[in-house]
């Protein structure tokens, strides 16, 4: 049955028509009924027979009407953090932590907003607030302000440890008993203004990513060997490393009853005091507490004599004992030339400088007249002994100060030991069944926790920080660690399936997806544009259903 437009007096008619077929089998047509003439059927007419109709066969009512449609939000990415979150517990974990029948404000969405907000679009909390209306962000109050994320962000800082005490219990199914190797480091992050507060975590110090002095302030990040993070700290600007170190492992013992904890560290984090203190902490609790820290460059002067004796494998590695610890070293012969030609030239370099210096002395005692200031030998040795500094030389080359001209010398002695050195890696380490090419391999891993790093300054831009109150700087700091978390997990499930994007790229691709609402006349309708190819291969390797 189909309807049929007739002419007929220079009128035109719609008519409903049914085809048949005769008994010679030859198709025919027939008229059924005249609706009447196009000219009256305008304007609506017929509307009431066409929703009819589609209700007779189950379809929804046809509107008339232009259709409107309202800006589309971003989804495909917020979805799939969403799903991740609550994969991961996350949103139970802070709704157990927070639970009080006094707020009015939903803390656990306010701060998974804030997190979502550090991997997709990082901005301030002001920002937060403008990007919120660009994404359509599933379970999100209908009316979020300034004040609600600053007071979400006392919340945290309110009940921190039940906090954290919960987020950890959600991560240790991913935690292995029997055997967990744990990499920790600190990294600097900077933070803007002057003022001081009590209690003030902003303090000047070294900072890392600058290489100069900067206000900031300091935090130390633990994760598995696997990549996933595990726990943060956060320290005043100026804490000394090692300081850090017994209470972060005494916490990372507390929150994970793991059976068999090897620490791996860098330099920065080994003293004799720290390894006295691993050691007593192994006998308490009935669990073996191990570790495998590197050597800072400032104890390779009390290993001179050990390194003389050292027989490298074909591997170029050694061992011997140190502290009364295992001692295992690793020898580059290639990094090693590298070195040592990169610290021949430098001398050669600055003596180069000294002799131009003691060329233009010796003219201008001839009696020949110099360009520009006389030079004198005080100005000599200061310029000298400047770039000597800033080329960090200081160990090879002197300055004779004795002198009555100026002169300096190399000290042959500093050179020869310091290419004892060249091309080494030198760990400490108290286990007993892990082989040297394995400690130095498990060392190396700590690189990954430094990818991390780059991750939270980059990605999560969680430098520079405007918070003023210490609680607000650490809530900003568990918050980048939240989306630390959720980037690194993320990661291992792309990594898994064999996806060759990056959380970050993926993210980028997902929020093309998008959440519509449109409008046909007065009704409206919600609905999600079409997934393309790649998009709903993210979803799958990162173990999210497609959105509906």
């Amino acid at each position: 049955m189909y309807v049929k437009i007739t002419s007929s007096g220079g009128r035109r008619y719609l008519q409903l028509v049914e085809g048949y077929r005769t008994e010679d089998g030859k198709v025919r047509q027939r008229t059924i009924g005249t609706v009447g003439r196009i000219e009256d059927l305008q304007g609506g007419a017929l509307d009431a027979l066409i929703n009819g109709l589609n209700r007779a066969v189950g379809r929804a009512d046809v509107q008339t009407g232009a259709v409107e449609a309202d800006t589309a939000l971003s989804y495909g990415d917020v979805f799939a953090l969403h799903e991740i979150w609550k994969d991961l517990g996350f949103d139970r974990a802070l709704r157990r932590s927070l639970r009080s029948g006094k707020r009015q404000i939903d803390v656990e969405a306010l701060v998974r907003a804030m997190a979502f907000n550090r991997l997709c679009a990082p901005d301030s909390k002001l920002g937060v607030l403008r990007w919120l209306d660009t994404v359509a962000m599933p379970a999100m109050p209908e009316k979020v302000e300034h004040h609600h994320l600053l007071r979400a962000m006392d919340a945290l800082m309110d009940h921190v440890d039940r906090v954290e005490g919960e987020l950890a219990k959600q991560i240790r199914p991913l935690v292995d008993r029997n055997l967990t190797v744990v990499f920790y480091d600190l990294t600097t992050v900077r933070i803007h203004g002057e003022g001081e507060v009590e209690e003030d975590l902003r303090a000047y110090g070294m900072n890392k990513e600058t290489g100069g002095i900067a206000r900031q302030f300091v935090m130390g990040v633990v994760q598995t060997a696997e990549g996933l993070p595990l726990m943060h700290t956060v320290h005043p600007g100026n804490v000394a490393e090692t300081k850090t170190l017994q209470a972060m492992l005494a916490t990372v013992l507390q929150r994970f009853p793991i059976e068999r904890v090897i620490l791996v560290a860098d330099r920065g984090l080994l003293s004799l005091d720290n390894i006295g203190a691993l050691t007593e902490l192994a006998k308490e609790g009935g669990r073996t507490l191990e570790f495998i820290l590197a050597v800072p460059a400032r104890r390779y002067g009390e290993l001179v004599e050990t390194f003389r004796g050292l027989t490298f494998d074909a591997e170029g590695l050694a061992e011997a004992c140190f502290a009364g610890h295992r001692l295992i070293v690793a020898h580059d012969p290639l990094r090693a030339a590298e070195q040592g030609d990169a610290r021949r030239a430098c001398i050669a370099e600055l003596e180069a400088m000294a002799e131009k210096m003691v060329g233009r002395l010796d003219a201008q005692d001839a009696g020949a007249t110099p360009q520009g200031r006389r030079a004198s030998n005080r100005g000599a040795y200061s310029r000298f002994i400047r770039a000597v500094a800033e080329a960090e030389m200081t160990r090879f080359l002197k300055a004779d100060l004795t002198a009555d001209r100026f002169s300096w010398s190399v000290d042959e002695d500093a050179v020869a030991k310091a290419q004892i050195f060249d091309g080494t890696l030198a760990l400490i380490t108290n286990t007993t069944d892990i082989s040297p090419a394995a400690a130095v391999a498990r060392y190396k891993g700590l690189a990954d926790i430094e990818r991390g790093f780059r991750v939270l300054k980059s990605d999560i831009e969680i430098a520079p920080v405007h918070h003023r109150l210490p609680d607000r700087i650490r809530a900003h700091a568990l918050i980048c660690f939240l989306a630390l978390t959720l980037y690194r997990v993320m990661r291992m499930r792309l990594k898994a399936k064999g996806h060759s994007a990056s959380p970050k790229t993926a993210l980028e691709i997902l929020a093309k997806v998008q959440r519509f609402t449109a409008y046909i006349g007065e009704k409206p309708f919600t609905g999600t544009t079409r997934t393309k190819p790649e998009q709903l291969s993210l979803f799958e390797a990162l173990d999210v259903s497609k959105p509906a």
